[in-house]
């Protein structure tokens, strides 16, 4: 078990106030400004200076960006250098890399490019790649499938479900659509203005919402489209 507490504050008024599990896979699921981001920006330590943070983690792993956590951005296009090849911005030996690209589904000759000249799927792998390259614990996905197409979207929730697997990591996903959430994730915890609204087991609140909140943003992800029944 690896619960984590944590609060955010400034000038002492409260924007996050959470308590989470993330036993295999969690889908941290609200609107915009209901305190996803910070969240994440929180756990990453990149909170700005004006804001306070309390946190307590019990688990199997200490809570440690760059080390036990990696990070995988909403935008590819914008998380690499544009005038540096692909080579050159992992910071682990290229044979390792190569290994890497082979997991994720690319082919080596795409070290040897630059970001510009990749598709945004491309780039999504050549990001998780990077993030599966220290071995991390755990694997914060802040809206990863956003720039991509629908088509897309569904295959690197696949490959992340597959690598999972493989790796062993734990996922903390933060998203407004309950579709992707459902894809990924076995748990979920619904929050609205940084307070947990409802949690469970992902299939239990999709099939059997409490709160009005969780069934306004399940009837948004699901009443027009759907990626996979």
């Amino acid at each position: 078990m690896n619960v984590t507490k944590l609060r955010i504050t400034i000038e002492k008024k409260n924007l996050v106030d959470i308590a989470f599990n993330i036993s295999s896979s969690l889908a941290l699921v609200g609107q915009s400004g209901s305190g996803k981001s910070l969240t994440i920006k929180a756990l990453l330590n990149m909170l700005p200076k004006s804001m306070e943070l309390e946190i307590e983690h019990e688990g199997n792993f200490e809570l440690i960006a760059g080390k036990t956590l990696a990070f995988v951005p909403q935008n590819p296009f914008t998380a690499l250098s544009p005038l540096t090849k692909i080579k050159k911005q992992f910071f682990i030996p290229e044979q390792k890399v190569q290994t890497l690209f082979a997991q994720v589904g690319l082919d080596a000759d795409l070290l040897e490019r630059f970001p510009p000249e990749l598709s945004g799927g491309q780039l999504q792998r050549v990001v998780i790649a990077m993030a599966l390259s220290n071995e991390p614990e755990l694997i914060l996905l802040d809206e990863p499938t956003t720039a991509l197409d629908p088509k897309s979207r569904v295959v690197i929730l696949d490959l992340l479900k597959t690598l999972q697997a493989e790796f062993g990591f734990k996922i903390l996903f933060v998203t407004h659509d309950m579709n992707s959430a459902k894809i990924l994730c076995e748990d979920i915890c619904v929050i609205k203005n940084g307070k947990v609204v409802e949690s469970g087991r992902m299939e239990n609140v999709l099939q059997n919402p409490l709160d009005a909140y969780t069934k306004v943003l399940i009837d948004a992800s699901f009443a027009n489209r759907s990626f996979r029944t």
